[in-house]
C-alpha cells in the first residue's frame, strides 16, 4: 500500500477508535463528566469544520457561531414542534427524529453558508473576515428580535436527545470526510488556493467555486454541531452564539495548527477542559482566576508553539510537516 493509502488507513483507525472510546466513556461516566465529554465533541466538530475554511482553504471566517445558531434553532423548532411526537415516543422514532433535525440543521446552515459565501468569498483577507463577522451579528440580532423563536428569553422545551453515539459518530464521519478530501483533486486544489490563489487560478483552478464549496460544507457541519448542542442542553439563547463563541472556535483552530485536523480536535478538547480544571482554584483563593490563567496558558502555548500544537502535521502522519 502506498504512503497516502497507509496514512488514510491510519486516520480511519485513529478517528474511529477515538470515537468508539468516547462513546463507551460517555455511557460509563457520571452525568457531569458525560455532559462535559459531549461538549468536547460539539466543540471538536465546530473546530474541525472551521479548520476546513481557515486552515485548508486559507480563508478567514469570524462568524462561525452564526451557522451554529442557524442549525441549533432549526433543530430546536423542529424538535419542539413538527417532530415533537417522534421524540416523545422514544426508541426508533426518537432516533428518526434526531436524524431529521440533524439533517435539517445541516441543510439550513449549509444553505446559509452558500448564500453568504457566494458573494463574499470573492473578497480576501480582512474584508472577508468583516463580512463573516457581520453575518454572525445579523443572525444573533435577528434571533434576539424573533418572538416566534423565543427572542431574548431563549428557546425552551427542546427535547433532550443525541448522546455520545450521535455526537462522536457525526464527528468521526466529518473527520473522515476531511481526511478523504485531502487525497482528492479538489482537496489538493484547495491547498493550492491556500498557498497562492493567483497562481492557482492561472493554472485553471476555479478558486471561487472551491472556496464556496468548502465554506458550504463547513457551515453545514457547524449547523449539525448546533443541533447536537441544542438537543444536549434543552435550552438555547442568542447569547450562546455571539462573537465570543466565534472567537473561541477560531482560537481552537489557531492553537491546534492551521490546516491540522487532529490539532483542531486536540485544541478543542484542551480549551473545553482547561476552564473546568481550573475551577477548584476559586475555592482555594476566593478569587476566580480561571480566565486569567486560561489566557496565560494560551499566550505561553503560542509563544513556544507559534505554529500551533501540531503545525500542519497530523497524528496519523508522523512524516507530515509539524511546523515550529
Amino acid at each position: 500500500m502506498n504512503g497516502p493509502g497507509r496514512s488514510n488507513l491510519a486516520a480511519v483507525a485513529l478517528v474511529g477508535g477515538c470515537a468508539a472510546l468516547a462513546w463507551g466513556a460517555g455511557l460509563a461516566l457520571p452525568p457531569y463528566a458525560a455532559s462535559l465529554l459531549l461538549l468536547i465533541g460539539v466543540n471538536a466538530l465546530l473546530a474541525a469544520s472551521l479548520n476546513l475554511v481557515n486552515g485548508v482553504a486559507g480563508q478567514f471566517c469570524l462568524g462561525h457561531a452564526g451557522f451554529m445558531a442557524v442549525g441549533a434553532y432549526t433543530a430546536a423548532w423542529l424538535g419542539a414542534g413538527p417532530l415533537a411526537g417522534l421524540f416523545a415516543a422514544g426508541g426508533l422514532p426518537l432516533q428518526a427524529g434526531m436524524a431529521c433535525t440533524a439533517g435539517a440543521a445541516a441543510l439550513s446552515a449549509g444553505a446559509a453558508g452558500w448564500l453568504v459565501g457566494l458573494p463574499s468569498l470573492r473578497l480576501k483577507g480582512d474584508y472577508l473576515a468583516i463580512v463573516t463577522l457581520g453575518f454572525g451579528e445579523i443572525i444573533r440580532v435577528a434571533l434576539l428580535n424573533s418572538d416566534a423563536l423565543g427572542g431574548a428569553r431563549g428557546f425552551i422545551g427542546i427535547p433532550l436527545a443525541g448522546g455520545p453515539a450521535w455526537t462522536f459518530g457525526l464527528l468521526a464521519a466529518f473527520c473522515l470526510f476531511c481526511v478523504r478530501l485531502g487525497g482528492t483533486a479538489q482537496g489538493r486544489a484547495l491547498l493550492a488556493v491556500r498557498e497562492d490563489e493567483i497562481a492557482a487560478e492561472s493554472l485553471g483552478i476555479p478558486a471561487t467555486r472551491l472556496k464556496v464549496g468548502a465554506f458550504t460544507a463547513s457551515a453545514a457541519a457547524a449547523g449539525v454541531a448546533g443541533a447536537l448542542f441544542a438537543h444536549q442542553e434543552g435550552f438555547i439563547s442568542p447569547d450562546s452564539f455571539g462573537f465570543m463563541k466565534s472567537m473561541e472556535i477560531v482560537v481552537m483552530v489557531v492553537l491546534g495548527g492551521m490546516g491540522s485536523l487532529s490539532g483542531s480536535l486536540l485544541a478543542a478538547a484542551l480549551l473545553t477542559l482547561l476552564p473546568e480544571a481550573l475551577r477548584p482554584l476559586k475555592q482555594l483563593t476566593g478569587v476566580d482566576l480561571r480566565m486569567v490563567l486560561y489566557s496565560l496558558a494560551l499566550i505561553l502555548l503560542m509563544l513556544f508553539r507559534p505554529g500551533g500544537l501540531m503545525g500542519r502535521g497530523e497524528l496519523w502522519d508522523p512524516r507530515g510537516r509539524r511546523g515550529p
